[in-house]
């Protein structure tokens, strides 16, 4: 099976080495292409086996599965460039909430899917959402599975979830992260604790936690429940967040659910 990666952005390059350092995907059966031809021959020099296509049709040329790995509104600049070279044969794989598989069903004979990564996966762990399109052989679709089980777990969403679950598993990530700099940050201004310190603490905490949900030893509910002990600390602090977090998640996603409809507004195929 040969695979090809368009676009070698943030989780363009994030696919790439992931899927090779994992095994996943040999790197003699990849090739890539980016617009500026220089940042994917940097990536060949950390990955020598691959190939760099000069242009979109050379990697079209050379691919079964290909991954578009590019900004929403790039994508037409792409489908238009390679318009009557595609095969019914070929898999095309957006890793765009925005760009549904219905649309590129559409405007393409391919079998299409979409699965959204996360930059946890870039530890090996975390999330892959999938969708597929009506079009794709049960073969494709275990393989995509099979292939990115080495980097995470798969897991299929509906369409109408697809932008709540993204924002969980790929936008979480920098969420929690903001509101971790912000507990850190309380515990130097409110107790003096060095940021270096606090930091380093925040981090093993969270591993902690981690490793306390994927093991199955208590759900987030009882882990509350265990670390509160009636009159404590941790009952002052949780009555804290209760009193003043407000409806701060649901604007979240109230903002990011505005920001998806906008963005699939201006994406015409």
């Amino acid at each position: 099976m040969k695979w090809g990666i368009i676009g070698t952005g943030n989780m363009g390059s994030m696919l790439i080495s992931t899927l090779i350092k994992s095994g996943a995907v040999p790197a003699e059966q990849l090739t890539i292409y980016n617009r500026t031809l220089e940042k994917a021959e940097k990536i060949q020099e950390e990955f020598p086996n691959l190939k760099v296509a000069q242009d979109l049709a050379a990697l079209q040329n050379n691919s079964d599965i290909i991954f578009i790995c590019v900004k929403p509104h790039h994508y037409k600049n792409i489908i238009d460039a390679l318009e009557g070279k595609w095969s019914e044969e070929q898999c095309l794989v957006s890793i765009t909430s925005p760009v549904a598989v219905e649309q590129l069903e559409k405007v393409t004979p391919c079998q299409v899917a979409r699965i959204v990564p996360s930059i946890t996966n870039h530890a090996w762990s975390g999330v892959s959402l999938f969708t597929f399109g009506s079009k794709i052989k049960t073969e494709n679709r275990e393989l995509l599975k099979r292939t990115f089980q080495h980097i995470s777990t798969p897991i299929e969403i509906k369409e109408e979830h697809i932008r709540v679950a993204s924002d969980i598993v790929s936008c979480g990530p920098a969420f929690i992260s903001y509101l971790l700099s912000q507990w850190i940050a309380a515990a130097g201004d409110v107790a003096g604790l060095p940021k270096d310190k606090a930091t380093s603490l925040t981090e093993n905490m969270m591993v902690g936690l981690g490793n306390l949900l994927a093991q199955k030893v208590m759900t987030l509910e009882e882990l509350m429940e265990k670390v509160t002990v009636k009159g404590g600390v941790t009952g002052e602090g949780l009555q804290a967040l209760e009193d003043h977090i407000g409806p701060l998640f649901q604007k979240m996603f109230e903002a990011t659910q505005k920001k998806h409809k906008e963005d699939k507004k201006h994406i015409d195929l």
